[in-house]
């Protein structure tokens, strides 16, 4: 969510029990600000918290012009001391995939040697992460599984750009509570075939992201109003502590992650 709008923002999903504490609130609102100017960001989000054992990831994306392509992952222990963290790879995510159990809050750490089947007639693998390392392809799992937008709320430009939609109002009330209306905030692998007749109501400066609507995540989505019908609150199933919101008929919306950073095996149990 938008750092300058935090507090503010922070109300939306409160009911879902993301909190952050006073003092938190207030180390960001300064922090950010500096960081902003330190990095040289046009713009800083607050992406979450990553609940450790011993201490909490704070992470923050800034973006210095294309919104999407070009947003980078910070993260503090503090809320005071941003730490830039490396650009995660599928190498990286694949890697850390295999590492089980909580954050310890150590980015240093560096977990037991994890001994990986690479078939029958090839030896073993042994691969080494760090705690950092994982704590980056995390974020980058989480973005591409779970961060979402409106449909409409960014554009593309003709220079191939992702850049807000500054005419954006928001979705009416009865289009918020439609997934179709969210698309992933995520570059798509490729975008599903439609036919004739859907494609004659997209439009490409806008739906050049995938839809929920048309994705096999979207089982993994509880979607509600809250106060009346002035709140849409989506919730993610597959990552416990994301959450989205959108204020219908205005240009407010965002997400938040407050969670442990695993995914929820669990789910098929669920349903």
């Amino acid at each position: 969510m938008q750092a300058d709008y935090l507090n503010q923002y922070m109300e939306h999903v409160g009911s879902n029990g993301l909190m952050l504490s006073p003092e938190q609130r207030a180390a960001l609102q300064i922090s950010l600000e500096i960081a902003k100017k330190n990095y040289k960001f046009n713009q800083i989000y607050f992406w979450g918290k990553i609940i450790g054992l011993n201490a909490d990831y704070f992470v923050v994306q800034g973006v210095e012009t294309d919104e999407l392509k070009g947003r980078k992952s910070l993260y503090s222990l503090n809320c005071m001391d941003w730490k830039l963290l490396p650009p995660a790879t599928d190498e990286m995510i694949e890697r850390s995939m295999h590492v089980k159990g909580r954050f310890l809050g150590d980015p240093s750490r560096e977990y037991d040697p994890i001994t990986v089947k690479t078939g029958e007639e090839e030896a073993d693998l042994e691969l080494r992460v760090k705690e950092e390392e994982r704590l980056t392809a995390t974020i980058e799992q989480i973005n591409r599984e779970a961060a979402i937008i409106p449909r409409g709320a960014f554009v593309k430009t003709p220079l191939e750009q992702i850049h807000k939609n500054r005419s954006f109002e928001g979705l009416s009330v009865t289009e918020a509570g439609k997934l179709q209306s969210y698309l992933h905030f995520t570059m798509p692998l490729k975008l599903k075939l439609k036919s004739m007749l859907s494609q004659a109501n997209l439009e490409e400066s806008i739906d050049f992201l995938s839809s929920l609507e048309d994705d096999d995540l979207k089982v993994f989505w509880s979607l509600q109003y809250e106060k009346g019908s002035k709140l849409v609150i989506l919730r993610s199933l597959l990552w416990i502590g994301f959450t989205f919101f959108h204020v219908p008929e205005t240009s407010q919306h965002g997400y938040i992650y407050l969670g442990m950073g695993e995914r929820n095996i669990d789910f098929p149990f669920m349903i």
